[in-house]
């Protein structure tokens, strides 16, 4: 018999989360950086073989929000609790148990099985992770708890297979050489934003949205024209730099990885645009597409 479901991965910022994902799924689609806020969207990657179709879904980091932005980041994450047949509850040994205690309750009344999954434990004690397990266990009594590093790949096999045995009997719901619902253009716009997020500073990364106006692939070239929103005059200079440099090293980057992901040559355009207060325009983030059902 042929399994399939759906795995939503929860959690607060800055638990690995997208590593996390990227580690199960095998590929680089989810962005993974130090800052918090990192992942915006809910990110499917797909998990075949012969047996089992896993799809995973990574969601933004649970956080009060403070504008339309955040408001939409948290209808994400809360929108995984209504459709996972295994939910994945991410911390890790420094996050305090008991922060964003309305979401957690949310958790701890869910029908469908829910492994918590303690990250980061190469940075722990085994006393503290002691200590750690008998405080989640409290909190969400019926959860399954397991300690890993997905950093290191140390526990990502053990939940793999545990995944396995949870899923539901069900003949897959994607193609079999499909590995995640995104557009093409999509990653575009992530690869970019996640090198603004490595090289600019305090709230400029938080500010920015990228657009992908033209995406034309030839067999060996794609030819990508990206436009990179910000909310102040102040901030598109800052973007831009001395004479264009930043810029040009934000692009310089992001080619680079783009040439990785898709496997061709890349030819990349990047513009910096004023979008006054697109976080909190409606209109706005539903172009950007922050608009969960």
């Amino acid at each position: 018999m042929h399994k399939a479901g759906f795995v939503n991965i929860v959690g607060n910022p800055n638990v690995g989360k997208s590593t996390l994902m990227n580690r199960l799924v095998g590929e680089r689609i989810s962005i993974a950086t130090f800052k918090a806020q990192t992942t915006r969207h809910r990110i499917m990657g797909i998990i075949n073989d012969d047996e089992c179709q896993i799809v995973l879904s990574d969601t933004p980091g649970v956080l009060q929000p403070n504008y339309k932005l955040q408001e939409s980041m948290l209808a994400f994450s809360e929108s995984a609790l209504v459709d996972a047949d295994v939910l994945l509850y991410v911390t890790d040994v420094v996050e305090q148990p008991d922060k964003n205690a309305d979401f957690l309750e949310k958790v701890r009344t869910l029908d469908v099985p829910v492994i918590l999954l303690i990250n980061k434990i190469d940075l722990s004690t085994q006393d503290h992770l002691a200590q750690l397990v008998e405080q989640w266990h409290a909190l969400l009594p019926k959860a399954e708890i397991l300690p890993m590093s997905a950093q290191n790949s140390f526990g990502v096999d053990i939940l793999l297979r545990r995944i396995k045995e949870l899923l539901p009997d069900s003949p897959p719901f994607f193609d079999k050489e499909q590995w995640t619902d995104k557009p093409a253009r999509f990653f575009v716009s992530e690869i970019i934003r996640e090198k603004i997020l490595l090289y600019y500073d305090k709230e400029i990364p938080y500010s920015v949205e990228v657009g992908v106006e033209e995406f034309k692939e030839s067999d060996r070239l794609i030819h990508i024209r990206a436009v990179i929103y910000v909310e102040r005059e102040s901030q598109k200079g800052i973007i831009i730099g001395h004479r264009g440099v930043a810029l040009k090293r934000v692009s310089m980057e992001a080619r680079r990885a783009l040439e990785r992901f898709f496997g061709k040559n890349i030819y990349l355009e990047t513009y910096v645009k004023v979008d006054k207060d697109w976080r909190n325009s409606q209109k706005e983030l539903n172009l950007f597409g922050y608009n969960p059902e």
